[in-house]
């Protein structure tokens, strides 16, 4: 079985149906995997920020603030104890968590195509022959998207992931400054990505890259 999907210039203008293996393409939806998915991805790209010092890292206390008996004081060593003023604190965050976790790369690569099938199975998918633009123009990347939001994408709220395998420079500074719009290379594709935009744009060389890379799995 087989999946049919149009594929279009950069006028918006159907140049040729493309078929996907449904195996690949026409998976059902896990809501536990694409969710176990996108905790690992932003677990793994927290960054640990909040930092404490304890009584080893408070600057001073080396001098042992009075003699050991006869004082009638309770016996200290360093004036930097998480009892006095200016010590260090005993149980603070440190920068040494660890908050990341580890998900297999077949899980990771199936949530993924989990969330292409979706966008493809709400005609949320758009396949364009050539991302490759002429010059860095950000109104000539507009109109392009433009041309597809008369007919093909809805045009109120626009919220699109450009996916380029191409490595384009004139094409990603031609559309990151536009609003609603997301642009990434092929290797850089993620869930997060994928399931926080409503649109997607790929390229077809993209899509048959995808399509040999997780057939084998």
């Amino acid at each position: 079985m087989s999946i049919k999907v149009k594929v279009y210039n950069q006028k918006a203008v159907p140049v040729k149906d493309l078929e996907l293996d449904e195996a690949v393409f026409g998976l059902q939806v896990n809501t536990d995997l694409l969710h176990q998915a996108v905790v690992a991805q932003q677990a793994n790209e927290r960054q640990v920020l909040a930092h404490t010092k304890d009584r080893s890292e408070v600057r001073g206390g080396g001098k042992k603030p009075w003699k050991q008996k006869g004082t009638g004081r309770a016996r200290v060593g360093s004036s930097r104890s998480p009892l006095w003023r200016g010590g260090g604190v005993t149980f603070g965050p440190t920068k040494e968590r660890n908050f990341s976790k580890k998900l297999n790369k077949k899980m990771r690569q199936k949530a993924i195509m989990m969330a292409l099938s979706d966008k493809i199975a709400q005609s949320s998918l758009v396949v364009i022959d050539s991302l490759k633009m002429a010059e860095f123009k950000t109104k000539q990347f507009n109109s392009m998207i433009r041309a597809f939001e008369k007919d093909i994408l809805p045009a109120n709220r626009r919220h699109l992931l450009v996916i380029n395998g191409e490595k384009d420079e004139k094409a990603f500074y031609s559309g990151r400054n536009l609003k609603g719009v997301n642009i990434i290379n092929l290797e850089n594709i993620n869930i997060v990505a994928l399931l926080t935009c409503r649109q997607v744009m790929i390229n077809e060389e993209s899509l048959k890259t995808l399509a040999a890379r997780y057939s084998k799995n």
